[in-house]
């Protein structure tokens, strides 16, 4: 996940004066005209998808849709809080937990570690989306859909040699990248390796001067991306990375019955297809990254169920405490912890 920045890059009053200005690609004839806007470039997924969505919707549906990519309207946390105020009635973003420190929740590890158990739990249709509305909508926020990334590994730096499979005894105080957040830093330590909190642009610095051994949270096409200073890819699965479909609560529940089935189906095919293309992203980066001489490791069940009951011993309780025994029920039902 993206660290996070600074938010606010304009306010409530800005924002409304920028939708209100804003031109809409669309017949004059249309009923519904809003703005879908994320902060990534033309190359990401967000792109993709937004793109699918309205093709998916058509030239003749009752939407007219103001297309902003790239974040010409905002960083990520800036357009997650332009949902919350209803002046971006439409995102793809992450959960930014400035606003709730239960969004923490997407850190959480091994709810799932498999692709087929992902696509259940957190696909269209799947439990995790009621979860995390659970939460959005004390922010005036409703999620349509989850974004599927990737699964995160662990990567060790050229020269280390070590290959932590069995956990915890393998971990062997490991120097090991974290993100800098305590859920993180905590899973890591119980795993037996020695967690350090590093933001995600000093990632590659620190591996290439040894400051740390090791990385967690890689999905494939950063361990691709950092081939040149990596040996080694263990695939954990301890962490499934999703982003956030977001509309505004009051918008959307402002729409007709019909609108909102509309668009609610739209954006339930285009996630489904997400889903194909993250999975098939996924082999192609893992293939590449073989391809230029990284060892690509799959733990056994057996491993990936070891490692899963420290974090599930460990980390799952002390998220219950943030978030609440309702929706931790909710959760380990989903999970299959029950």
């Amino acid at each position: 996940m993206i660290s996070k920045i600074n938010r606010r890059a304009f306010g409530a009053m800005g924002g409304a004066a920028l939708l209100a200005a804003t031109t809409f690609s669309t017949p004059a004839a249309a009923e519904e005209k809003f703005i879908l806007a994320h902060a990534m470039t033309t190359d990401h997924i967000f792109h993709a998808m937004s793109e699918k969505f309205q093709e998916t919707l058509g030239d003749d549906s009752n939407f007219g849709i103001a297309y902003h990519p790239g974040g010409d309207l905002g960083d990520w946390t800036s357009l997650f809080e332009q949902s919350m105020q209803g002046v971006v009635p439409m995102t793809l973003t992450w959960g930014a937990s400035e606003f709730d420190q239960r969004l923490d929740l997407s850190w959480l590890g091994y709810v799932v570690s498999n692709w087929e158990d992902a696509r259940e739990v957190y696909g269209p249709g799947g439990e995790m989306l009621e979860i995390y509305n659970d939460i959005l909508h004390d922010l005036d926020l409703h999620a349509i859909g989850l974004v599927p990334t990737d699964f995160g590994s662990v990567v060790i730096r050229k020269g280390v040699g070590a290959k932590p499979l069995n956990l915890p005894q393998d971990g062997g105080n490991l120097k090991i990248r974290v993100p800098p957040v305590s859920i993180a830093v905590d899973r890591f330590n119980n795993l037996g390796f020695g967690a350090v909190p590093i933001p995600l642009a000093e990632v590659y610095t620190s591996l290439q001067l040894g400051t740390v051994d090791a990385r967690a949270f890689s999905t494939a096409v950063e361990t691709y991306n950092l081939r040149d200073v990596l040996e080694t890819n263990i695939l954990t699965n301890d962490y499934f990375e999703t982003a956030f479909w977001l509309v505004s609560k009051n918008w959307w529940e402002g729409l007709s019955d019909e609108d909102r089935a509309t668009l609610q189906a739209a954006a339930d095919e285009t996630v489904r297809w997400s889903w194909d293309e993250a999975e098939s992203k996924s082999n192609e980066f893992l293939q590449k990254a073989r391809d230029e001489g990284i060892e690509v490791i799959e733990l056994s069940p057996e491993q990936i169920a070891s490692a899963a009951k420290i974090v599930h011993e460990t980390e799952w309780p002390v998220m219950e405490e943030l978030v609440g025994p309702e929706i931790m029920a909710k959760l380990k039902k989903a999970a299959g912890i029950e």
